[in-house]
């Protein structure tokens, strides 16, 4: 058997728009209401934790930004 030998793909540049981009996180938290999910107050309980530490980790990080720079 021969192995197949995989060219790896260059590093493509991340732009400064696409290093901020939030779409996925922007999404979690801005989302409609979907009939054809599941709800039940642990989920709910899950999520509302969720959105509780991301918001925390993104003060968290911009408090260290700015002492940091100021």
């Amino acid at each position: 058997m021969e192995k197949e030998t995989e060219v790896p793909e260059p590093k493509k540049k991340l732009s400064f728009k696409e290093f901020f981009n939030l779409g996925e996180v922007g999404g979690y938290f801005f989302r409609g209401k979907d009939d054809s999910r599941p709800t039940n107050i642990n989920l709910k309980m899950m999520h509302g934790v969720n959105k509780i530490s991301i918001v925390m980790f993104l003060l968290g990080l911009l408090y260290i930004i700015l002492k940091r720079v100021l």
